[in-house]
């Protein structure tokens, strides 16, 4: 398994005219400064991945990549890997070639061999676009991302376009929110233009998020978190069984089925037992498990989005690591868009909520339409192109495009780069 993949955001995308690429508004994420309100907006002219906009460039796309085969494609690249500026080498020729047939690096760059700052730019370009950390050195998921046969990156852009048809087919309401679940990215969208993007954590390989159109209705300030059976049979009795204090180091008490709250001590932890018990974290944002907030959103699947302490995820590259929910970066942000026409809610009561620790919820005034999505190749009217991994094997491709291993790279700002 390779090592990739992008934020809860993001991405650099492509521009296809000539000799330019557009570097668009950052937004990061990182441990040490997690509401950096600043870097969570992007430009009121961005056009959201669920879109008609989006739909009609992504088949323009198909096109240009058409081309691209007629041409003759790519040629793999070898002997690359490890390569940083200065590095000298009869690859970076055939590398530089590669950057120059997707756009990546202006044609008029020269076949020198020297790894130089253009190089280094055009593989941040490529890195970024592909959701692999903005590096500039060529990794071992950059190789892979770039010896994709070229068929099969339009095939994968053909996949996608039927899946946006069917998603814009019935039109799409003036303010809603997305969540593209292979590029671990939610945004909102209000007036046909991105609000706000997001980093976030979706379900891992075998818990994975589910697809969905719900509504989002409810704002839980300092929640309850209750374990889901699953996560109760597959992470706390195995926990338990090595690590006897877990749930009290965790303030995780359990309840039977009277509402009455038992010591571990009672549980035979070598058993099945524990999953006839209730286990119920208490509010904290620094210790629970869904940190500050749930948001609420009707369905089958019993999923919802959530904040989390544990926030340095949102700055790796493989943030396929919850049980189906979805974690989101910046969620104060997130909140404060979905509660804006709901009376009380200001930002500075949504901050004082946040301070205080007191459980309080906030239905919505007005209910906002959330799509859980899954597209792993998209593009937008200026000519970016993205793709992201088939965490999920939907594309049915199998191992004809790699997908990122659970080892995340060390991000950097660009790889957050927006459209």
């Amino acid at each position: 398994m390779l090592s990739r993949r992008a934020l809860l955001t993001g991405s650099l995308a492509l521009v296809f005219t000539p000799a330019t690429v557009a570097l668009a508004q950052t937004q990061a994420e990182w441990s040490q400064n997690y509401e950096a309100v600043s870097r969570t907006r992007v430009q009121r002219t961005s056009t959201p991945m669920l879109s008609a906009e989006s739909l009609a460039a992504t088949e323009q796309m198909i096109e240009y990549y058409r081309n691209i085969s007629a041409r003759g494609g790519w040629m793999p690249v070898q002997g690359v890997q490890g390569l940083r500026v200065g590095s000298k080498s009869p690859a970076v020729m055939a590398l530089r070639q590669r950057l120059i047939i997707t756009g990546d690096l202006d044609q008029n760059a020269g076949e020198s061999p020297i790894y130089d700052s253009y190089v280094e730019a055009a593989v941040r370009r490529f890195q970024a676009r592909h959701g692999i950390s903005s590096t500039g050195t060529v990794s071992a998921p950059t190789v892979a991302a770039m010896n994709v046969p070229v068929d099969i990156r339009i095939r994968q852009l053909e996949i996608n376009v039927s899946r946006l048809r069917s998603l814009v087919s019935g039109g799409l309401p003036n303010r809603y929110a997305v969540a593209n679940i292979p590029a671990a990215l939610v945004e909102t969208v209000e007036g046909g233009m991105v609000h706000t993007r997001h980093a976030a954590g979706v379900g891992k390989s075998d818990r994975q998020s589910p697809l969905l159109n719900s509504k989002i209705v409810e704002v839980n300030f300092n929640p309850f978190w209750t374990a889901p059976a699953s996560v109760v049979k597959k992470d706390l009795i195995p926990k338990m069984q090595k690590e006897p204090n877990y749930l009290a180091e965790n303030k995780i008490r359990i309840f039977n089925g009277a509402g009455q709250e038992i010591p571990s001590s009672q549980v035979n932890w070598f058993s099945d037992e524990a999953t006839r018990y209730r286990f119920r974290q208490d509010p904290g944002g620094d210790l629970n498990s869904m940190g500050f907030v749930r948001i609420n959103i009707p369905n089958q699947h019993g999923v919802y989005m959530h904040d989390t302490p544990s926030k340095g995820i949102f700055g790796d590259d493989f943030r396929f690591v919850s049980s189906g929910c979805i974690r989101i970066q910046n969620v104060r942000d997130y909140i404060e868009w979905l509660l804006k026409d709901t009376p009380g809610w200001s930002r500075e009561q949504i901050d004082a909520t946040f301070k205080s620790g007191e459980r309080i919820d906030a239905r919505l005034a007005t209910a906002v339409p959330i799509h859980w999505i899954y597209m792993t190749a998209w593009a937008t009217p200026d000519g970016l192109v993205q793709f992201r991994d088939d965490i999920y094997n939907k594309d049915g491709l199998g191992n004809a495009i790699p997908v990122a291993s659970r080892t995340p790279t060390e991000p950097d700002e660009e790889m957050f780069l927006q459209n």
